[in-house]
């Protein structure tokens, strides 16, 4: 019996270690091989399942949206400790996903449904050393087609539909195109993926309105979608620093996944973002 214990209990260990470690390869291999992290700028995939009737306007919102709240994604990175140096870029967005863009996956894994993309490894080899980083982390914008249940605000009535999303996909790439790590992230005990915003709406009001068993899903408006995406919060990181609150939930649950165990270049991790990239001895 008391083997059997010790047993369950080193195995109990070695699966809540192995549920911390949100990387493809061993987290001491991934802190030794990306000391310096370059972030492209926020893509958006235009040509992704988005079906909105304004798509066109929709899309040069989200592009207004990912540039003005990419600098805090990077001051996130910084604040884990986790590296020499984060780097956003310099590049537009939309040439830069043109020129990576290989394909894309509409997966269901594990009952998380996601959209995988696949970027060519020549030009991640390319932008890898004309950057002088170890890795890069590419962060794409997406549309998604996906069932759910959405209850009436009163929580009596709901529908089961086929719902519009944008969601976001993220991979760290090192110059060989491995994937190192990558978001969905399936290397978790609970699997989740939040949505980044939900495009439809049930409108149970217009059928109670009207006396029917009959609820419309309908897209909303840009303007209603302008007025979500400006609602902001003081940021975590960045002093005097202000963050979509919808950009902001996406980029904790994303950096939760990439923060040390411990700082791992000492010091406070609030300080970790000024120190600066050192080379190592050849």
């Amino acid at each position: 019996m008391f083997f059997r214990f010790a047993f369950l209990f080193m195995l109990s260990l070695f699966t809540f270690g192995c549920a911390q470690n949100f990387y493809n390869i061993p987290r001491e291999t991934y802190q030794k091989k990306v000391r310096t992290l370059g972030v492209a700028p926020l893509f958006v995939d235009g040509d992704s399942d988005i079906k909105h009737p304004e798509k066109d306007a929709l899309v040069n919102l989200i592009k207004d949206a990912n540039r003005i709240n990419e600098k805090e994604l990077i001051a996130q990175l910084k604040n884990t400790g986790a590296y020499f140096s984060v780097r956003l870029l310099d590049a537009d967005a939309g040439q830069m996903f043109s020129a990576l863009f290989s394909r894309r996956e509409k997966r269901d894994d594990a009952g998380i449904i996601y959209n995988k993309y696949f970027f060519k490894t020549e030009e991640i080899r390319n932008i890898i050393s004309k950057n002088d980083v170890d890795a890069v982390l590419l962060v794409t914008v997406n549309g998604l087609t996906k069932p759910d249940k959405i209850y009436a605000s009163n929580l009596l009535s709901y529908l089961e539909s086929d719902y519009n999303y944008l969601a976001m996909s993220a991979q760290i790439l090192d110059a060989d195109g491995n994937t190192l790590w990558e978001y969905p992230n399936f290397r978790q005990r609970s699997l989740t993926f939040p949505m980044f915003f939900a495009l439809q709406y049930p409108d149970f009001d217009e059928a109670a309105a009207n006396l029917s068993d009959r609820v419309d899903v309908k897209f909303k408006t840009i303007p209603g979608i302008s007025k979500a995406f400006a609602k902001a919060e003081k940021s975590s990181v960045q002093s005097k620093a202000q963050v979509s609150t919808l950009y902001n939930l996406i980029f904790e649950d994303m950096v939760s996944m990439l923060k040390p165990e411990k700082n791992l270049f000492g010091g406070k991790k609030e300080e970790a973002k000024d120190v600066k990239p050192q080379t190592d001895p050849k």
